[in-house]
């Protein structure tokens, strides 16, 4: 970690919390699929059952887990490299997955036409945004 009175040290404050953000999200979000994968398994394919996905709902769901869990596991990862080696790496990765995994829950919604749903991503993209750039300053 930079001195406090450095103006590394903004950055890397910065870096560390969007990591800790996106951790929190990603984890959370991929483990109530998978501790609850029934129920969000009967809410999907009714949620998808008017849109070209209808017929692969389990495998996206699958997908969609597989993704958050890694994106929140590499940004927890990020925050532990972030703090012990001031190395941003990880972190920029887990940053990365998360906007992918973000573009991938988007792309579903747009499809079953929830544009409700689909515009509450975007404040999270946009974040998953900063935390992509802040992630390679330094």
């Amino acid at each position: 970690m930079p001195p406090f009175e450095s103006t590394q040290f903004t950055v890397w404050l910065l870096q560390a919390l969007c990591a800790v953000f996106l951790a929190i999200l990603f984890l959370q979000s991929g483990l109530d699929k998978v501790i609850d994968w029934k129920g969000n398994l009967g809410w999907l394919t009714g949620h998808f059952s008017k849109s070209p996905l209808r017929g692969v709902v389990p495998l996206m769901l699958a997908t969609v887990t597989v993704l958050e869990l890694a994106a929140g596991a590499l940004s927890a990862a990020g925050l532990v490299s972030l703090v012990a080696t001031g190395s941003a790496t990880l972190a920029f990765w887990g940053a990365l997955l998360s906007a992918v995994s973000l573009v991938a829950l988007f792309f579903g919604q747009r499809l079953a036409k929830d544009y409700a749903g689909a515009g509450g991503l975007v404040h999270y993209f946009l974040l998953t945004l900063v935390a992509v750039y802040v992630t390679r300053l330094g």
